[in-house]
């Protein structure tokens, strides 16, 4: 029989449910998450505002040339050619309706953002830096918490659209978009509405991004601290996500990588060739964090949109192997990456591979055994 246990995560993640029915096959661990006090305050109405550094403080850094087999600043896997890691990232927006499945491309990215929209759908952002892909889609619009996920990484970001008022969050941001123009994008012709028949090419990103102007500079510090996972005994073999209403999000570890399900759907890719596979993940990071409403500025116009607040501090959560790791996330601005501590205080390291990161609402509720 398997045991089920049922734990409520406080600040200091203590538990206070203990467990229940007999058995020990397997262990089942439901999670209600709690967000730890912020480190700086923030509207809860609107998107909070970011100043470019540049304007307050002058930095003056030296770079060190990449060398061959030196790590992606991405997701720490050593990379021989070191063009592909002089070079900007570029960062795609994604559709992940249900009628926008399989999608295509974000099989090719080296790492993944996954984060709320409305109506309790997410969307994705693939990452690209040593890798490309010729084949992405579909491309989705522009929504307030994308730009302090990419800052950090001196991104090019490609979207579909957006709200003025929120393309004006990733103009304060720095952040250098892409719209929906050819060669960078192009509709295919796949049965869906128009608005899931936008794709494009990273390759073909980079070039446009060239000929603007943009920067072509990697990310001057890595997303998170990489190397060998702390030691850890709390088996994760089966995640569950609860992102809303939809069936939730299942990733199943099968003693190599993470694959993903929707319920007990496989969430499947699809390439340009036709050629169809399960979506997976090497490591898997949660960051809890707390679900707010961004509204457009008085006299913008436009919609209020779902966002989530990613600074201040929230729960960890590492993925790896088949193990979970705790611990917390603490960012003073969007400007920097997330640090990520265990428990115990030290930096919590994230093993090399391809990374997928949930931006997780801290009123839901995840489970793993």
């Amino acid at each position: 029989m398997k045991q089920t246990r049922r734990v409520a995560v406080a600040l200091a993640f203590a538990v206070v449910a203990a467990a229940c029915g007999g058995g020990t096959e397997a262990t089942t661990t439901t999670v209600a998450l709690t967000t730890l006090p912020p480190v700086t305050s923030a509207p809860t109405t609107a998107p909070p505002e970011t100043t470019s550094t540049s304007t307050s403080t002058t930095t003056t850094t030296t770079s060190i040339p990449p060398e061959p087999g030196d790590p992606s600043p991405l997701n720490g896997v050593k990379v021989e050619d070191v063009e592909l890691l002089d070079r900007r990232v570029v960062a795609v927006k994604m559709d992940n309706h249900p009628g926008a499945r399989p999608q295509s491309g974000i099989q090719e990215a080296d790492a993944v953002f996954e984060l709320l929209v409305e109506a309790g759908l997410t969307r994705f952002i693939g990452l690209f830096l040593q890798s490309d892909s010729e084949y992405y889609g579909p491309i989705r619009s522009l929504r307030p918490t994308d730009p302090e996920l990419v800052k950090p990484l001196g991104a090019t970001l490609q979207i579909s659209g957006g709200q003025s008022w929120v393309q004006s969050i990733a103009a304060r941001a720095d952040v250098r978009l892409l719209g929906e123009s050819p060669p960078n994008t192009f509709r295919v012709s796949n049965g869906r509405v128009r608005e899931r028949t936008l794709y494009g090419s990273t390759v073909a990103m980079r070039q446009v991004a060239d000929t603007r102007g943009y920067s072509d500079d990697p990310p001057a510090q890595p997303m998170f601290s990489f190397g060998d996972a702390a030691v850890s005994s709390t088996g994760a073999t089966e995640i569950t996500l609860d992102w809303s209403d939809f069936p939730e999000v299942r990733w199943v570890w099968d003693g190599e990588q993470y694959l993903r399900f929707n319920a007990d759907t496989e969430h499947n890719w699809l390439d340009i060739e036709g050629n169809e596979g399960q979506i997976s993940a090497d490591v898997l990071v949660v960051l809890t964090a707390v679900r707010y409403t961004a509204s457009p500025p008085s006299g913008a116009g436009g919609s209020s949109v779902p966002a989530m607040r990613t600074t201040g501090t929230g729960q960890a959560l590492l993925f790896t192997e088949g193990r979970l790791i705790e611990g917390t996330w603490e960012r003073a601005s969007t400007g920097v990456p997330f640090e990520l501590s265990l428990t115990s205080g030290e930096t919590m390291m994230v093993p090399p591979g391809r990374i997928w990161v949930s931006i997780f609402p801290s009123n839901r509720s995840l489970t793993w055994e």
